[in-house]
């Protein structure tokens, strides 16, 4: 890239910037006009269980943006000698679904339940029957139906209701608005009209238990905008927010926020309909854009949209990389216990390529991801459970590779509903996430799994702040020029890099022996859930 012009764009404003808040980490990345990555910064953070309830401290959410912001502003100055005061467009995204409720003065109601929680069950079945349209626990219907139920005396309150990203670019410019995409994880959208089902919203003010309350659905949601649509401007305050040391200057347009499956959409370059992407990170979750409608109601698959509102089928998991995650910090602290620190990318890299010599079923091990509750496979609580017999092959290639499979069982289960009972066809499936920066190894095992070639595209590794960024650009510079699947294809990925794997047929086999025993173990580990819940 050309340090001097990329100066003076910063220095013009002609810039985007996209922060996301994620499960983990809250990543802030800053682009040209071109949709290349400028700086970058990062923040971690962690849910935590309170009073059985996953939750964040918004406190927590603004300490990590200010934090991104000021890392990034001085690696702006670092690399390119100026001095980050004016940006072009803003985008906010952050993970779906969820439940943050607000009275008239701005106050928090309740603490933010995040898509983890499976606490709506009661609610989530009766919505789904009533609308008939599968409405999962994570949706933020749902949360909100759950607390009328429970009597919770917060509900007769709430003047605004939203997700995190809706939340945060609240603050930021003052405006309740949501991207499509994001607003379809709190109550579906009619495809036609880009806003909330009339029909739908018609049926649920109408049950008597939540036409007691005062206030109107359609007035305590956020508006649904598509991408490409000015969503506000940053004022001071929001400045401010962003930036405490005052430097940066008020003005930027900001885009519609949306949530990170939707951003994975742009950075995957998989809008168009008949195209698909998947991603795995705490969780995992499938998207592929439908050219058509499902013939049945799924509870295993939600329909949602995707940033210009085409309508998505979307298997979501709420578990997947981080049970791998904590073993492989387990082996680092045996590396270093016997004198051989590695890092973690060496680690990745040298436990995953294991793989490459297991047996194709892991030998018999078995291994379920549960950090929290699975819906898909109706865990009610986290409880992680490795498994073998006393004939299992236990060796570290097929440990990891039960591994990988067990990451990616419960997605395959949902999967195998869309391909084989629904006959979806996807064009092009990528994938991405840090499971992916092994080459091959996860690529291939995904692959054999849901039985599909797996495209990983080298830009998927800057994942949903980049795809925000590029939402941003669109909003700010293309909106009415392009539709976005055009818009991606002629403007940010003129010529992807990318490779792409098949299904192995051993592998596939391999796979299918592993997902047997492992719906043969469910019950077991159903059992486990269960204890921690009553606990």
């Amino acid at each position: 890239m050309d340090l001097v012009k990329n100066a003076a764009s910063i220095e013009s404003g002609a810039t985007a910037l996209g922060v996301e808040l994620g499960s983990t980490r809250i990543k802030a990345v800053l682009v040209n006009e071109d949709c290349e990555t400028l700086a970058s910064a990062s923040f971690e953070w962690e849910n935590q269980l309170v009073d059985g309830i996953w939750t964040y401290e918004m406190s927590e959410a603004w300490k990590g943006i200010q934090t991104c912001f000021a890392e990034l502003a001085a690696d702006v100055k670092s690399r390119y000698h100026v001095t980050l005061s004016k940006i072009g467009s803003i985008g906010i995204s952050a993970m779906m679904h969820g439940y943050l409720p607000f009275d008239k003065e701005g106050r928090q109601l309740a603490p933010f339940r995040t898509w983890r929680n499976n606490i709506t069950g009661e609610a989530a079945d009766k919505l789904t029957e009533k609308l008939s349209f599968n409405i999962p626990q994570r949706w933020s219907i749902a949360h909100l139906y759950q607390a009328i139920l429970n009597g919770e005396e917060h509900v007769k309150d709430i003047d605004f209701l939203t997700t995190l990203a809706g939340y945060i670019h609240w603050q930021l410019c003052g405006e309740k608005v949501l991207g499509v995409g994001d607003a379809s994880g709190m109550f579906p959208i009619d495809e036609a009209t880009g806003n909330y089902d009339a029909s739908m919203v018609k049926i649920f003010s109408e049950l008597p238990e939540v036409a007691a309350y005062p206030w109107k659905l359609t007035a305590i949601l956020p508006k649904s905008l598509r991408a490409g649509t000015e969503a506000g401007h940053l004022t001071d305050a929001g400045a401010r927010l962003l930036d405490p040391s005052g430097t940066l200057q008020a003005g930027a347009l900001m885009a519609p926020p949306e949530g990170d499956a939707g951003t994975g959409m742009v950075s995957t370059n998989s809008v168009r309909k008949r195209t698909g992407n998947i991603s795995v990170g705490t969780s995992a979750f499938s998207m592929n854009v439908l050219d058509e409608p499902l013939k049945e109601v799924h509870r295993d698959i939600d329909i949602v949209t995707t940033p210009d509102g085409a309508n998505v089928a979307m298997v979501h998991v709420n578990n997947c990389s981080s049970d791998i995650n904590a073993w492989v910090n387990m082996f680092g602290e045996f590396a270093k216990a016997i004198g051989h620190e590695q890092t973690p990318a060496k680690l990745y890299s040298t436990l995953f390529n294991t793989v490459q010599g297991a047996d194709k079923d892991a030998g018999g091990l078995v291994n379920y991801s549960c950090l929290s509750g699975e819906n898909i496979t109706q865990v009610e609580a986290g409880r992680p459970l490795f498994v073998r017999t006393p004939h299992s092959h236990m060796g570290l290639g097929n440990f990891m590779l039960a591994q990988l499979y067990g990451a990616f069982a419960p997605l395959k289960i949902g999967m195998d509903v869309l391909i084989k009972d629904e006959g979806v066809k996807t064009d092009v499936m990528v994938a991405q996430g840090g499971l992916f920066k092994t080459p091959v190894i996860a690529q291939q095992v995904l692959s054999d799994s849901l039985g599909i070639p797996i495209t990983v595209m080298e830009t998927a590794s800057e994942g949903g702040p980049w795809g925000m960024a590029v939402l941003a650009i669109y909003a700010k510079d293309n909106a009415g020029k392009d539709s976005l699947p055009d818009f991606l294809d002629t403007k940010v990925f003129k010529n992807p890099q990318s490779t792409t794997l098949t299904p192995n047929a051993e592998g596939v086999e391999g796979c299918k022996e592993f997902i047997a025993a492992y719906q043969d173990g469910l019950p077991l580990e159903q059992e486990a859930g269960k204890l921690v819940a009553d606990k």
